[in-house]
């Protein structure tokens, strides 16, 4: 007979085992279309859709290699392959008839991206996705600030800052992050390129999956330190994001990307 101790290990593992983000990587119709449905059913009173996206020249003069759609309710991290699927991915209907490319237009269902620009200004220049229903969780980490709002914040720096992570999932992510920036940044001899062989390396899976997985608490941390007139600025602001992202002469390159919105570093 199993002891009480090894009773109580089985159920933690287990409760690990559930606990840990499944990853589905999607890369023929069929998972398309399970993905749009599963994305459809979705409560939409607050966002459980949380989107990245990895690229080689992430803009309108690259590609979209991944597309990394984390369902929070779910607990399910999707891997859309759209290297390989191409406009499929878009367009492929679920049971009810939709589409991601309706799903992603739609304003009423809500969608966090962390800095929505460039990856609005591939979508849109690539597969003419007009974004809606935006939550731009780089501006929520401006409008909760108590000190200067001149610049804005990278992801990364969001993470280690504010992320309400154990110290074991601060480490895992800093680790992944290591390993994903030494494949493909090319200052440390990688290649943007390794987003688009298949299959993923298990490293790049990885670092495809972790940030998106964490976004949903960094939306709850920014979300509950912001009164109702931050909120709406953040909505509007993140609008005139994908506005900016699709005009003609867009440049998602240079330091005025590092600028605040006009008027937010005084704003009270």
């Amino acid at each position: 007979m199993a002891s009480i101790a090894d009773s109580l290990t089985h159920q933690l593992d287990s409760l690990k085992l559930v606990d840990q983000p499944s990853v589905v990587f999607v890369d023929d119709t069929t998972a398309v279309s399970k993905l749009v449905d599963a994305l459809d059913s979705l409560p939409t009173d607050k966002p459980s859709i949380f989107i990245d996206l990895e690229g080689v020249n992430l803009s309108r003069h690259g590609t979209i290699s991944i597309m990394q759609i984390y369902d929070h309710v779910a607990k399910r991290t999707y891997l859309v392959d759209v290297y390989t699927l191409g406009s499929k991915c878009f367009l492929t209907t679920g049971s009810n008839g939709q589409t991601l490319k309706q799903l992603l237009e739609s304003a009423t269902i809500p969608k966090v991206f962390f800095d929505v620009r460039n990856d609005s200004d591939a979508l849109y220049g690539i597969y003419q996705i007009g974004l809606a229903g935006i939550h731009d969780l780089q501006l929520m980490e401006l409008a909760t600030r108590t000190f200067s709002r001149r610049c804005v914040t990278g992801l990364s720096k969001c993470i280690e800052k504010d992320a309400p992570l154990s110290y074991l999932e601060r480490m895992t992510w800093m680790q992944t992050k290591v390993k994903g920036l030494e494949l493909f940044a090319p200052e440390r001899g990688g290649s943007y390129e390794v987003f688009n062989k298949r299959p993923l390396s298990e490293d790049i899976e990885s670092y495809c999956a972790q940030d998106v997985q964490i976004l949903p608490r960094l939306w709850a941390h920014y979300d509950a330190k912001m009164g109702q007139r931050w909120r709406e600025k953040v909505m509007a602001e993140s609008k005139a994001r994908v506005r900016l992202s699709q005009t003609a002469d867009f440049n998602g390159n240079g330091r005025h990307m590092a600028l605040a919105p006009v008027g937010w570093e005084y704003a009270l």
